[in-house]
């Protein structure tokens, strides 16, 4: 199935396509931004293709791509298998656009799933609205727009759809803050809700595990910096 639908895919659409894979049974296949919305119609109209369904629109932030949480030889830098081995991995950088528009399609008739990714420039997020094509992608397009921040053109309603009414930033960022910037309180005496800075502590959340073998026993490093058995 995945050989036969590679095949198609490099028969219908040639060098319109940036890449074309197949990994873990699943196919990706990267399209320029120019040229998302006529690749995208044939992918729903072409009887060899049919894919009729849009089941699904994200984004993928790449800008703290290959980089590590944690500043330590001691553990690895990701995976289960972190801490247990000493990384030697060295830091990767991200070479591309920041921000990847992913689109996951279904075919009923055909019985096969297809991913079409699609990138942005950070200081140009604007990406044509596949609504002509899909009607499904009005709510999808509107999350991505709200936590992250991509401007869909052509999109009828273009509205934030996940946060308050006057949220300032794209909480799904990876340079906005896990804390936010401003938290909402009940004040009895103006007898409304306020705004104010947010006063929790900034700290990373991820847990740094280091295990060490030491008499048969594993110590594991929490967050806050203390370390117990496990």
């Amino acid at each position: 199935m995945p050989e036969a639908l590679l095949k198609q895919l490099g028969e219908v659409f040639e060098d319109a396509l940036v890449s074309c894979e197949e990994a873990l049974g699943e196919i990706t296949i990267e399209i320029g931004k120019d040229d998302l919305l006529s690749v995208m119609t044939r992918l729903r109209d072409h009887d060899d293709l049919a894919f009729e369904q849009l089941i699904d629109l994200t984004v993928v932030d790449y800008l703290t791509y290959g980089q590590d949480e944690w500043a330590t030889t001691e553990a690895t830098s990701s995976g289960f298998s972190r801490g247990q081995e000493s990384s030697q991995q060295q830091r990767q950088v991200w070479q591309r656009e920041r921000f990847a528009v992913v689109y996951h399609l279904l075919s009923i008739s055909r019985n096969q799933r297809l991913r079409v990714k699609c990138f942005v420039k950070e200081n140009r997020t604007t990406i044509p609205s596949v609504i002509s094509i899909w009607a499904s992608a009005n709510w999808y397009e509107r999350e991505a727009f709200d936590l992250f921040g991509i401007l869909f053109t052509g999109h009828p309603d273009l509205r934030r759809i996940m946060t308050d009414y006057g949220f300032v930033g794209h909480p799904f960022r990876k340079d906005f803050p896990l804390i936010g910037n401003v938290e909402l309180r009940f004040d009895a005496k103006q007898n409304r809700c306020v705004y104010e800075p947010v006063s929790i502590e900034p700290r990373v959340l991820v847990p740094r595990v280091i295990r060490k073998q030491k008499d048969e026993t594993i110590y594991v490093a929490a967050p806050e910096g203390g370390s117990k058995d496990a």
